[in-house]
């Protein structure tokens, strides 16, 4: 969009004024990074950004992540100006309860928003992701004289993104792996919530990137947007490297005594200071009043429009020579899965049962990877640089690596390295961008490290599947620094994360059905899903023979796996504990003592059924007894305060799995004495 230079300044400024009442009426938030970005954004969003406000779904816009989240008015300011579905009204509602605008960019809350930020450098993270997407898509769907994926993915930092480690993982992948089409605009203004940063960030920024393979342009006067969009452009001219364009900026500018302090940045300005930035600016209109002239200049719906009508005509040509690729990627970028999978999914876990195989659940995983490979051409998996134990690969599958010229070559299985933070991040991004269905794995015990990206899948809905493999002491001798037993109750208090626990193949079987099946969320396409997390054993796990109703119960969570007349108690167990309660079941048995054993392979499944089901499975006054290889407190929520748990409070010890399983008490024998001191 071609605009007199004059209308530039004045362009900026409406984000400055409207960053700064909005945050002075919610007398809260924070002003300095919107007004301190106005320039770089009056330079990308006009004048570089394909999209198209009518439709903030088009599956070949650009992707623009506000990475420094808490300038969540900058984002907010773009989207109202550009004529997106966000009135000027929601914008004095910033920060109140259910309003368009909440205190960091919520996805599918705001039209336009792309992912979730405020965690800093996790938006940059998901860049990444969302640029090895279409990278992908690209490399898959594109035919020659077709390119139906083509755009750029824009992220906007600031110091604190990347000052936080998941920078280095992510940006790394990204320079590893060419990804041209990321464009990352530094906002390189010296200060933090602290002050100024050279006193804890003294790092060569430009230098780092440059060893990480990227293009950097240097010394971008933040403040001169024609500088700015120079050094945009001359990223998107060559193909070879992701780009990072350092832009000095001054925080708060325009305000005549806050500008480039530390006080500027997450507090309203005053209404003083704010009546002596408006006269600094020459800006004489009331506040959340922008003239129309500036709403032109700004407005993007006709330039996107026509944008998209032309990718719409590109993509019509595309489906009359390719009609089932075409078919096959609307579908993958509507989030929904192939026609008669049910049917299918259900078809392979009746074979699973059938086959009735002994092993470990990771290997138990690996054979449904395999089977929803061919049945799932979105799946796209990885692992943080444990393929081989956490068996995330299937035969045949081609690695993603870079081509030479830029961009990555088609591939649906990642080598993350030793990142699981920026694995699990990219991958939310991934899932933002739509087209796969990621996932990725790495031992239980490091999902610490991955955890807050976890939390951000589940509050964003989105579909991720976690394989966290080496569940508990069973791995043995690599000790207590590997040895999970805090985790798996852990990941179970995380809203709307799915946790499963399997104890065999058809449990197996069934979690990964129930992962892949969750809902999509795309935009403001919100569904009710979210990620799994399947939590899985490095030893051979005994399986279970189940009759059809017993198969059938397993989807719900939780489920009598073996029942026995007038049951006077009731064994629950998940993943390798099952073999463990059904030995108790039998020892018991002989003794005159009858109990039922339930498995409870996702007890958040079993949370969500029925009350009638969850009566039938655990009956009201029957005593109850839970085993698990962790932490016992959480078990308490079912055996209530009269029930006992066998489990490990303490972190664990090197040995052979064997051993260690005797030495904590995690066998039958100590099972069955629980049962009897319930009684």
């Amino acid at each position: 969009m071609s605009l007199p230079t004059a209308t530039h300044p004045a362009m900026a400024d409406a984000i400055r004024v409207l960053a700064m009442d909005a945050v002075q009426q919610a007398n809260s938030g924070h002003p300095g990074a919107p007004m301190g970005m106005a320039d770089i954004a009056e330079a990308l969003w006009p004048r570089n950004l394909r999209h198209n406000p009518a439709d903030p779904a088009w599956a070949n816009r650009d992707r623009f992540v506000l990475s420094n989240g808490h300038g969540s008015m900058l984002i907010y300011a773009l989207l109202h100006l550009s004529g997106y579905d966000l009135p000027i009204d929601e914008l004095k509602q910033f920060r109140q309860l259910h309003s368009k605008t909440p205190g960091h960019p919520e996805v599918g809350i705001t039209p336009g928003v792309e992912t979730t930020t405020g965690p800093l450098g996790q938006g940059l993270a998901n860049a990444v992701g969302m640029a090895l997407a279409e990278s992908l898509l690209a490399a898959e769907f594109n035919k020659p004289g077709h390119a139906i994926v083509d755009h750029h993915t824009y992220a906007f930092v600031g110091d604190g993104c990347l000052m936080e480690g998941i920078s280095h993982e992510a940006c790394s992948l990204a320079g590893t792996l060419k990804l041209s089409k990321l464009v990352v605009l530094y906002d390189d203004n010296g200060i933090s919530i602290d002050g100024e940063v050279e006193h804890w960030f003294g790092d060569d920024t430009a230098t780092r990137f440059e060893g990480y393979g990227w293009n950097v342009i240097r010394g971008v006067d933040g403040h001169d947007s024609d500088a700015v969009d120079a050094a945009i452009k001359a990223a998107r001219a060559q193909a070879a490297k992701p780009t990072l364009i350092v832009c000095r900026t001054i925080i708060g500018k325009g305000s005549p005594a806050m500008a480039g302090t530390h006080a500027v940045h997450g507090a309203p300005l005053g209404i003083d200071e704010i009546a002596a930035t408006r006269a600094a600016l020459g800006w004489s209109h009331e506040p959340f009043l922008i003239p129309q002239d500036i709403y032109d200049a700004w407005d993007a719906r006709e330039a996107g429009g026509q944008a998209q009508a032309q990718w719409q005509a590109a993509f019509d040509a595309y489906a009359a020579q390719y009609p089932a690729e075409a078919a096959e990627f609307q579908r993958r970028m509507r989030g929904e899965l192939p026609a008669g999978f049910a049917d299918q999914l259900q078809a392979y876990v009746q074979a699973t049962a059938d086959k009735g195989e002994t092993v470990a659940t990771r290997k138990a995983s690996q054979f449904a990877i395999t089977a929803l490979a061919g049945l799932l051409p979105e799946l796209l998996g990885g692992s943080a640089d444990l393929t081989g134990s956490n068996y995330t690969d299937w035969k045949g599958v081609a690695p993603v690596r870079a081509n030479p010229a830029g961009g990555v070559g088609f591939g649906r299985h990642i080598n993350y390295g030793v990142r699981e933070f920026g694995m699990a991040a990219v991958m939310n991004g991934i899932a933002l961008h739509g087209g796969y269905l990621p996932f990725g794995g790495t031992f239980l015990t490091f999902s610490d490290y991955s955890r807050n990206a976890i939390r951000m899948a589940a509050l964003m809905k989105q579909r991720v599947v976690h394989v966290f493999t080496h569940d508990s002491i069973g791995l043995g001798e690599d000790g207590p620094t590997h040895q999970s037993i805090e985790h798996a109750a852990s990941l179970r208090l995380i809203p709307n994360l799915s946790v499963w626990r399997p104890c065999d193949t058809v449990e197996t079987a069934v979690a990964w059905g129930a992962a892949v099946s969750r809902p999509a969320s795309l935009g403001m396409a919100v569904h009710d899903g979210g990620p799994t997390a399947l939590l899985l054993s490095r030893q051979n796990l005994p399986f279970v023979p189940r009759d059809a109703a017993t198969l059938a119960a397993v989807a719900r969570g939780g489920y009598v796996l073996r029942d026995a007349d007038g049951a006077r108690a009731v064994i629950l167990a998940t993943g390798s504990e099952v073999a463990l309660a059904l030995a108790a079941q039998e020892a018991l048995a002989k003794e005159g003592i009858a109990v039922r054993v339930v498995s409870m392979p996702s007890t958040d499944v079993f949370d969500r059924q029925d009350a009638d089901w969850k009566r039938a499975v655990l009956p009201p006054g029957l005593p109850r007894v839970a085993v698990e290889a962790g932490v016992t407190a959480f078990w308490h929520k079912y055996v209530g305060l009269e029930g006992a748990v066998v489990g490990i409070d303490r972190y664990g010890e090197s040995a052979p799995a064997g051993a260690l399983f005797k030495f904590f008490g995690l066998t039958a024998d100590k099972v069955a004495e629980a049962v009897k001191q319930v009684l």
